[in-house]
């Protein structure tokens, strides 16, 4: 440590906002050089690269094989796929000193694709998985948390190619328990949870999510074993209602209510018998959706008036358009502001604006919604009867104590952070760059693939954020950046040339070893740095040294034991492999 370039802060940086970004600053482990950037120094570094050694092990372990792209990359392979416009601000875009379109890569799945079309020809040739760790970019509009949300990130992506469908399938699961190795290694809880493929496209996706509650996913899981990430879940639909017997649609005067508590407790004033609360009410929420040829669109959003829209599942559904307030009323004059009724909605209507409904609104089930009048609502409406939609949209918030959609009970809300995400793209990039093999029978078909990432960087956040005490960071000894953190004390000649020596011989036993052999720094210090950098083993040459004993701490327990100068190597060794 005399000569290692680190330097270790005792106050937390200004800009940090949780747990893993105040002490990966203050340990030395990493520094921000740009809104969302961060450089890697000489400790932190080696944490990187043992998160790295992991995934890559476990990936060759599957049979994948490794190659590296360029980052940055032509704009003809993602202008074929629709993805230089579908990934809208997000991606970097520059030209060359000729005028050529480039990116800096968010993700290779047209480069892979491309590459194996360009040297496969066979079904011979298949399955074949491609992985690579590589940095990716993405302009991302508020970078946050230190490394778990940033514009530059690494990242480890893999592809499989495989001629059938069931192919597909053992490829997808052979990337999946490779991922349940990699995580269980790194010590990181996680839950695998299904999730929707969005802009990647796809018929099957889970996610590997680290629960913690500064997590930007939300998830849900039930005792019986159902988890999904919240975009993904799908509504228990109520059965419809026959018309017949019930009573007729009629506008009342409910004048000063334009938000739904207003208007249920004019209903329950007006009605007393009938319990309305806000469930028996229909919301209508506009919103604009920006596709990426640039057009925009209004779109009215009907759900139970107790439930809000949640943006990221309405995002999921209309990706890769983008959701933005709704802003024009005074251009659309069919819709009264908080008197908003489906009347006047639909592609075929006056205002021929869509209307999409939440599941629960099905044949039969009856409303108080608005009237389209400044002070009006119509009370019993009846869906199908009065009033019809252009489609249903999963968009409103799951709460807790929501059933189930498989029946295993009631769910539980939770946070956590995206680590991992295997997808089973199918045909839409092969088809897309005409990636095609000879079958069997001699016979082009298109090749099935699948798509599978892990956040590199982003696991070395977690940890950090998971594996922390008071006193600083607590490393898993997989990823630890030394197994042994000898610790010299005093001013004595001696302490240090018994530091040395043992560090010495646990080099030589094949462990890796941080030496504070720094002159003219306090005990105190000391301890506090070893405290703060987190290494699984602690060894203290101090004054014990002249009774022939050493402390030997381990630093997740705290547990403290005497161990006798001579052979503490040995014993050192033992507790670290034990």
């Amino acid at each position: 440590m005399s000569t290692l370039f680190l330097r270790t802060l005792r106050d937390d940086p200004a800009d940090a906002e949780v747990p893993s970004h105040r002490l990966l600053v203050r340990g030395g482990y990493i520094r921000r050089s740009a809104p969302g950037g961060f450089t890697w120094l000489p400790l932190g570094w080696r944490v990187f690269r043992n998160v790295e050694r992991v995934v890559r092990e476990e990936m060759d372990a599957m049979g994948a094989q490794e190659v590296h792209f360029p980052a940055l990359l032509p704009r003809e392979p993602y202008e074929t796929t629709g993805r230089w416009t579908e990934y809208g601000d997000n991606l970097f875009r520059l030209q060359d000193r000729r005028g050529g379109d480039f990116l800096l890569g968010p993700t290779h799945e047209e480069m892979f694709t491309l590459l194996v079309k360009d040297l496969y020809g066979s079904y011979k040739d298949l399955p074949v998985s491609l992985y690579q760790i590589q940095t990716k970019y993405r302009d991302e509009a508020r970078p946050r948390a230190g490394l778990f949300r940033t514009r530059e990130f690494v990242m480890k992506d893999s592809y499989s190619f495989d001629v059938s469908d069931a192919g597909l399938e053992r490829s997808y699961a052979a990337h999946r328990e490779a991922y349940t190795r990699v995580f269980d290694r790194l010590g990181l809880e996680y839950v695998i949870v299904s999730a929707t493929s969005g802009a990647m496209g796809g018929s099957r996706s889970e996610e590997f999510l680290h629960p913690t509650p500064i997590g930007e996913d939300t998830f849900v899981r039930s005792a019986g074993g159902y988890a999904a990430n919240v975009e993904a879940v799908t509504t228990v639909v109520p059965e419809s209602v026959p018309f017949e017997g019930l009573p007729a649609a009629h506008v009342e005067d409910t004048p000063d209510t334009p938000t739904i508590e207003t208007l249920v407790a004019v209903a329950v004033a007006r009605f007393p018998d009938v319990g309305y609360t806000a469930a028996h009410t229909l919301k209508n929420v506009v919103v604009t959706l920006r596709h990426p040829d640039g057009t925009v669109e209004p779109v009215v959003i009907g759900l139970p008036g107790d439930r809000e829209v949640d943006t990221k599942r309405l995002e999921a559904q209309v990706a890769p358009a983008e959701v933005e307030p709704f802003t024009d009323f005074a251009g659309n004059p069919a819709l009264v502001k908080g008197y908003i009724g489906p009347q006047v909605l639909g592609e075929g209507s006056a205002s021929g604006i869509r209307y999409l409904v939440d599941p629960r609104v099905v044949p039969g089930s009856r409303w108080v919604t608005g009237a389209n009048e400044h002070g009006k609502h119509v009370f019993d409406l009846v869906a199908g009867r009065d009033f019809t939609w252009d489609g249903t949209i999963e968009a409103a918030e799951v709460r807790a104590g929501d059933p189930a959609p498989d029946g295993s009970g009631p769910l539980e809300l939770a946070r956590g952070v995206e680590m991992g995400h295997v997808f089973q793209l199918g045909r839409k990039y092969a088809e897309a760059l005409d990636l095609k093999v000879l079958d069997e029978n001699g016979k082009l078909v298109t090749v099935t693939m699948g798509s599978y990432g892990i956040g590199v960087s982003r696991a070395v956040a977690a940890i950090a954020e998971s594996m922390h005490d008071e006193l600083g960071l607590v490393w898993p000894r997989e990823i630890a950046p030394a197994d042994v953190h000898v610790v010299a004390t005093g001013k004595d000649a001696a302490v240090l040339e018994a530091a040395e020596s043992l560090a010495a011989e646990l080099v030589a036993a094949g462990l890796t070893v941080l030496l504070d052999d720094r002159p003219k720094v306090s005990p105190g210090v000391k301890f506090k740095d070893a405290e703060l950098l987190g290494m699984p083993t602690i060894v203290t040459v101090g004054r014990g040294l002249a009774d022939g004993v050493l402390e030997l701490r381990d630093r997740a327990t705290g547990e403290r034991t005497e161990i006798a100068v001579d052979g503490a190597a040995a014993a050192v060794v033992t507790a670290v492999r034990s």
